[in-house]
């Protein structure tokens, strides 16, 4: 397993019945966790000292409880600074599990020796984008929310990347990649974070078991001769590493040589020193 272990400003420090209790930056969340399956006591005083907690309602959905939390607060990552707030079916706009592979490939941006362009495909409020830009490649970053989008140019100018070569286009991914085709375009790294199911700016729809594959044939066509890197994350629960190493390795090394890890990555967890899984994410490079 990867594992986000080098935070300072985040950290799981508790999960029980279906729930993690979290510190993001002085402020302690409690949100749901479908992972944790486990029914511990309610040791740490976090626990009752939140200042937020996601409430899942059993129809669906849920709402946010408030107990002396900002609007909107800030935490960093190394050079990195993201702005959090909480929004719709509990998140905060970042994924703090996902810095596993930004240390990953902004080593391998820093140690290319070349030029380094980067897209990132929803891309969300930016976690990679900055990561990868702060590692010094020029990023398109692709997202089909205009919020999501202006989100992440906030995240940017806190991070000092105001400036940075970042091209910000809200966009339908496919739609996207369908035209860098035709124009001509290449980039010598991918990274990219399709939702389960999603909507595109004119009412596209996206199922990732119907529509991954495919969409990894198409985003080849757009890799530079000599690509860096690919990433893919899923969340999706039927989508294992062991699914996502065998995509790639059917589409990319074939074609460009090179080699494939998948794995899942997790967060640790202060209390019980247990690793909390998050998902699955799929690396290729030369």
């Amino acid at each position: 397993m990867w594992i986000a272990d080098q935070w300072k400003d985040y950290e799981v420090i508790d999960t029980s019945n279906g729930e993690k209790l979290e510190r993001w930056g002085e402020y302690l969340l409690v949100r749901p966790d479908p992972q944790v399956i486990w029914n511990t006591p309610h040791r740490n005083p976090g626990w009752k000292q939140k200042n937020g907690h996601y409430h899942r309602s059993s129809k669906g959905g849920g709402e946010w409880e408030f107990i002396h939390l900002p609007n909107e607060w800030t935490i960093h990552y190394k050079e990195l600074t993201f702005h959090l707030k909480p929004f719709s079916f509990k998140h905060t706009g970042l994924f703090p599990e996902q810095a596993a592979n930004w240390d990953w490939f902004s080593e391998r941006i820093r140690s290319a020796g070349r030029p380094v362009k980067v897209l990132n495909l929803f891309a969300y409020t930016g976690g990679a984008t900055l990561a990868a830009a702060k590692a010094g490649a020029s990023v398109t970053h692709v997202d089909a929310s205009k919020g999501m989008v202006s989100w992440a140019k906030e995240n940017a100018a806190s991070s000092g990347l105001g400036d940075a070569p970042i091209r910000w286009l809200v966009d339908d991914c496919q739609k996207f990649v369908e035209r860098e085709i035709r124009r001509g375009n290449k980039y010598d790294a991918i990274i990219m974070d399709p939702p389960s199911y999603g909507r595109g700016p004119k009412g596209e729809i996206w199922k990732i078991e119907e529509s991954i594959f495919p969409f990894l044939q198409l985003t080849a066509e757009i890799l530079s001769d000599r690509p860096l890197f690919f990433l893919i994350n899923s969340y999706t629960t039927g989508l294992q590493p062991a699914v996502l190493s065998y995509m790639m390795n059917t589409v990319l090394v074939p074609r460009f040589g090179g080699h494939v890890e998948a794995s899942e990555i997790g967060l640790p967890v202060t209390d019980s020193g247990l690793i909390l899984p998050c998902g699955a994410s799929g690396r290729y490079s030369l």
